[in-house]
């Protein structure tokens, strides 16, 4: 049985950690790329030493005479495994992995203005990203050379090993150490990625909102995501809306709602006032007779629906204020208009309790 610490020229107490920086120096004196190809057996046995020494199951068992093979002493739960996965598959391997992957989705916020989510908008915002790498175009190798095969697994991408078992011998495969599984060693990886196909940047991306969508809708931009390692195809990008709170009109799904104050002779007379809406000003009649808490409702002057036709309405709240400061002759002229109306000493009445007035009281605690 060959003498692995020998091998790698180190110790019998020697660390992990001594074990790899041996094993590097070595794999690259003898690498058959740079050594030629006699190298190759004497760079398999490095290599075959440093799986060893490095897993620490397989080091004990190796330390305590084991060896390689046998059941209880080079056979351990990895092999057992493998050993199933095998008998399964029929110790068959699924080729190199690619090292060409779909990139993640991404997530941003967007805040809009009541405005903008009410007719919808076209906005463009600046997402911190990865894309594809200008130096390699996602090759992953300085431009002019190319991945090189894997010595170790012959570019399969995996190593296979007899085993012994209960039942015999049998053949088992893993994924290369040397190459990650890749099949190809990146000799001379690209100096702008650093291997990886794809670097981090800020780009400009255009998103269309639609009108009428919530806080909190997502809009997907497909393929806008980060590009994926290798060059790979974009995941999605993701653009979260948040909508700005509006200082005159409250919006409850496609409707708006609004206060608007009027003095009490306003409302007993009747007139009519100037409201600035979102699509300019318009005049609002307000009937004779109007009592706080009226509604008058505008139609299409809301929200545009989201991925229908029309828009919702504007609701107008009156809020009667009743004056608390009066002159002499304007008490005078309330006093003459309560006999006139026959006022002077009016009785309380209890009022039946009408549905609009829960519905009201319902609506201001929950805050709508």
């Amino acid at each position: 049985m060959s003498d692995y610490y020998e091998i790698l020229g180190v110790s019998r107490d020697a660390t992990t950690e001594e074990i790899k920086r041996a094993y590097r120096k070595l794999a690259r004196q003898n690498h058959p790329d740079i050594a030629g190809p006699e190298a190759e057996d004497r760079f398999k046995e490095i290599t075959r030493a440093h799986e060893v020494l490095s897993n620490p199951e397989k080091r004990q068992q190796y330390d305590m005479g084991g060896g390689e093979g046998g059941y209880g002493a080079g056979f351990g739960f990895s092999d057992m495994f493998d050993f199933f996965a095998a008998a399964a598959g029929g110790g068959t391997t699924r080729g190199p992995a690619s090292r060409t992957r779909r990139g993640q989705d991404a997530l941003v916020r967007l805040t809009l203005t009541l405005d903008e989510v009410t007719f919808g908008v076209s906005k463009d915002i600046e997402v911190d990203t990865a894309v594809l790498c200008e130096v390699c175009q996602g090759s992953c190798t300085r431009p002019g050379t190319h991945p090189t095969t894997c010595p170790t697994c012959q570019g399969r991408g995996s190593v296979q090993r007899v085993a012994r078992s209960f039942f015999g011998n049998i053949m088992t495969s893993a994924p290369c150490s040397d190459c990650g599984g890749y099949g190809t060693l990146l000799s001379d990886p690209c100096p702008e990625c650093s291997g990886e196909g794809r670097v981090r940047a800020r780009r400009t991306v255009t998103v269309n909102v639609p009108a009428g969508v919530d806080d909190g809708t997502r809009v997907k931009l497909t393929a806008q995501g980060e590009i994926g390692p290798g060059g790979g195809p974009a995941g999605d990008l993701y653009v979260e809306i948040r909508e700005k709170a509006h200082e005159v009109f409250v919006r409850r799904g496609d409707d708006l709602h609004c206060t608007i104050e009027i003095p009490m002779t306003a409302a007993a007379l009747g007139t009519v006032v100037s409201l600035e809406t979102l699509d300019g000003e318009r005049d609002v009649d307000i009937a004779p007779g109007s009592q706080p808490g009226h509604q008058i409702t505008l139609r299409d002057l809301g929200v545009g629906r989201l991925n229908r036709s029309g828009r919702g309405s504007l609701h107008i709240h009156l809020d009667v204020q009743i004056p608390d400061h009066l002159t002499d002759e304007q008490q005078e002229l309330l006093r003459q208009l309560s006999v006139l109306r026959g006022e002077e000493r009016p009785e309380a009445r209890i009022s039946s309790a009408k549905p609009g007035v829960f519905q009201r009281l319902k609506d201001t605690f929950a805050g709508r």
